[in-house]
């Protein structure tokens, strides 16, 4: 089986003579206007923080994947646009989108009004989004990732992930349309220039080796719930030495998604576990900035969410500083281990997911 190696390269203190001549102008800039703290440039009145440059995991198609974007699954519409204004303003290059999400139309406006200040281009983001369950007949795959490019107004995503091993609508003991089947229509959006890279989420060991089997190309990314909570190491570790990228969503334990994957709302997550909050205290940290940062510290990219503006700005604020070997170690051994995003709402007695063992391929 063929592997790919995967290098994760530092922005963080980028030199001068990297600079893009537009960089060197904001520079300039700054260097004249020292009010604006040495990490902003305006435009039409917008501050723009661009001096610290994220860390970047080189993926097996070799484009280059922030290991911090934005999450916009379950934000409240209406808010949406701000948030991703605001957050391309602080900083992130990295958008996470997604049909299903139904605010993909927000964050086009959000991309248009951020393009029109000129400070920003298409070039410096990194847009993905994702096939919904609808959508798997490989007919409607092309049109589902038009549908998704005119939401967004642009002509080509970063990324394209299948959301989900399953299908609407389809009962009965296997998967149908086959899930490589889909896979085969996916990969022919990469030659047609609609999307760069391919990949996959929520999809287990077993049904990425089985795709690995008949794909003739590899998914570059498997995005998959990933927090102390539920490290979900086997998997990752496998997607490692396969050279395949994990992104890491729901850092924080998914605290808003109690009641559509049916666990109580008063289940602990992470965010208010004893040993984070201690780790954050001795660290002057949030625990929110502490699961982001032990996310980035593993070698997974992450996508913490929120529309509040201090909060953006804050959990991009993991980069300059780390978790000690002993606290990262603490973090890491949590024996209790749950997943919060668990796909509850895809089971169906008569299939092809009976229960989670059958979704995640668990005993």
């Amino acid at each position: 089986m063929t592997t790919f190696s995967v290098d994760i390269t530092d922005f963080t203190h980028i030199t001068e003579e990297n600079f893009t001549e537009k960089e060197r102008e904001a520079s300039r800039f700054l260097e004249s206007n020292a009010n604006l703290n040495d990490e902003a440039i305006s435009s039409n009145g917008q501050l723009y923080k661009f001096r610290d440059r994220q860390p970047h995991v080189k993926l097996n198609t070799g484009y280059s994947l922030p290991l911090i974007g934005l999450g916009t699954w379950k934000s409240e519409k209406g808010q949406v646009q701000a948030a991703v204004e605001t957050a391309i303003r602080a900083g992130y290059r990295h958008i996470d989108c997604a049909y299903v999400y139904e605010n993909e139309h927000e964050v086009g406006e959000a991309l248009r009004n951020i393009f029109k200040e000129g400070i920003v281009e298409r070039s410096d983001l990194f847009i993905t989004s994702k096939l919904w369950n609808s959508s798997h007949n490989p007919r409607a795959v092309e049109a589902a990732v038009q549908r998704t490019l005119s939401d967004l107004g642009l002509s080509y995503l970063d990324l394209y992930l299948v959301h989900w091993p399953a299908v609407t609508g389809n009962v009965g003991p296997q998967l149908e349309p086959p899930y490589q089947v889909t896979w085969r229509a996916m990969e022919t959006l990469v030659s047609a220039g609609l999307v760069r890279s391919i990949g996959v989420s929520n999809l287990s060991q077993k049904k990425l080796d089985k795709l690995l089997e008949e794909c003739s190309i590899w998914p570059a990314v498997n995005q998959v719930e990933a927090h102390p909570y539920f490290r979900n190491s086997s998997l990752i570790q496998h997607c490692e030495i396969l050279g395949i990228h994990v992104t890491a969503y729901s850092p924080l334990g998914s605290p808003d998604s109690a009641s559509l994957m049916g666990r109580p709302a008063t289940m602990q997550g992470p965010m208010q576990d004893t040993v984070v909050k201690q780790v954050a205290e001795k660290l002057g940290k949030t625990p929110a900035q502490v699961l982001v940062r032990w996310a980035v510290q593993r070698g997974t990219s992450v996508l913490p969410k929120s529309v509040h503006p201090d909060r953006l700005r804050a959990n991009l604020d993991v980069l300059e500083w780390s978790i000690s070997k002993e606290d990262f170690e603490r973090l890491s051994s949590f024996s209790y281990q749950q997943r919060m995003v668990n796909g509850s709402f895809l089971l169906n007695p008569k299939g092809p997911y009976k229960t989670l063992e059958d979704l995640w391929d668990e005993e």
